[in-house]
């Protein structure tokens, strides 16, 4: 790593002393182009004028002509060194603007990469990658912000249903004469939350899943209309809790390759998310759609209409739509993003509509796998 200063500095200083030869064979080059242009301007002069007639010019003329063709000689030597150089020293310069521009690129900012015009190729794909190397780093900065954020309020969630539970059982304990009655109901809300600080407490073992293992598929031929009537079956009961009822459109025998339980998980995370943005008394509609090249399924619920900027983000990591977070809806913001990281490993899509207090996610799956 030491090298690479010494590597450009060295570089520069070559650059550098190749300038000067440069302009040293420049300024040869000027000065020989005029010595034979007056060398030639005397003869023709000494010709015309008669005064080669005179013994002493004849026996300097020998001289002044093999003088000339030496003059000439030196300066096309100098004249083919001054552009060959050139030509050697361009390249050198190129490497040196590629080489700052590329130094820029480690601190990427707004200001755009400027190269001379034959390099404007390269320019471009280094201003490609400027504003890729900005937009990748903006998004991470905002994805670590929101799992800060994320266990920040995570962290405050577990403390408020574990104080609850302790304050319940101590009541309990302190009170030896307390009715049956009461102790059953103090019981219950302890019940309640601590299933509550379960949910929580699997969330934290999501994100850490999630941000430290790489997802990988195990298709087999499933039943997928069998497999998503069994999610059904099991939503039943958080379903009546909620006052919330199904709308099922499964047709039967609907076969494809996937992975059951990478599958299961995605579909299982949008009727999660179905169920808490919903209102109450109204159905969630779940249909399954073969068509002849994919599978369609949909995942539609009743809730409050999601702006479109919010819309747009739904599948980022650790992302919620409530912002203000209730402690007791709404997960870790993992959820979809598990889904959608799902259903691309299937080679297929996901998106979400949103209008008219209705939102819809839609799954489309290759029939064939």
């Amino acid at each position: 790593m030491k090298q690479a200063p010494d590597t450009v500095s060295h570089l520069s200083r070559k650059k550098t002393a190749g300038r000067m030869a440069l302009r040293f064979l420049g300024a040869f080059v000027i000065f020989e182009v005029i010595f034979c242009m007056v060398l030639l301007l005397v003869l023709i002069l000494v010709e015309a004028s008669g005064l080669n007639q005179i013994p002493a010019y004849e026996s300097i003329r020998p001289v002044l002509v093999i003088l000339l063709y030496v003059v000439l000689f030196a300066g096309s030597l100098a004249g083919c060194g001054y552009l060959a150089y050139r030509f050697m020293l361009r390249p050198l310069e190129y490497l040196d603007d590629v080489a700052d521009a590329a130094k820029a690129l480690a601190h990427p900012d707004e200001t755009p990469i400027i190269l001379p015009d034959a390099l404007e190729n390269i320019q471009e794909d280094l201003n490609q990658v400027r504003v890729q190397s900005i937009a990748s780093a903006k998004e991470a900065r905002e994805a670590k912000t929101r799992k800060d954020d994320l266990l920040v309020y995570l962290a405050h969630d577990l403390k408020t249903p574990l104080t609850s539970i302790l304050g319940y059982l101590k009541l309990i304990q302190d009170e030896p004469d307390i009715s049956r009655e009461l102790v059953n109901k103090y019981a219950g809300i302890a019940l309640d939350k601590t299933r509550r600080l379960e949910e929580l407490i699997n969330e934290f073992f999501e994100i850490t899943r999630f941000s430290t293992s790489k997802l990988t598929l195990e298709p087999v031929q499933v039943n997928l209309s069998r497999m998503l009537m069994q999610i059904a079956y099991e939503f039943k009961p958080i379903l009546t809790e909620k006052h919330l009822e199904w709308d099922l459109d499964i047709p039967e025998q609907v076969h494809m390759m996937c992975d059951p339980d990478k599958l299961e998980r995605a579909v299982d995370n949008l009727i999660r998310n179905a169920v808490n943005y919903s209102y109450e008394g109204t159905k969630i509609r779940f249909f399954l759609v073969p068509e002849n090249d994919r599978i369609c399924i949909f995942v539609e619920n009743h809730g409050p209409t999601i702006p479109k900027e919010k819309l747009e983000r739904i599948f980022e990591q650790f992302y919620r739509l409530d912002s203000a977070r209730s402690a007791d809806t709404g997960g870790a913001g993992l959820g979809l993003a598990i889904a959608k990281e799902i259903i691309e490993l299937h080679h297929g899509t996901i998106t979400a509509q949103s209008a008219d207090e209705t939102i819809r996610f839609t799954i489309e799956l290759p029939a064939h796998g």
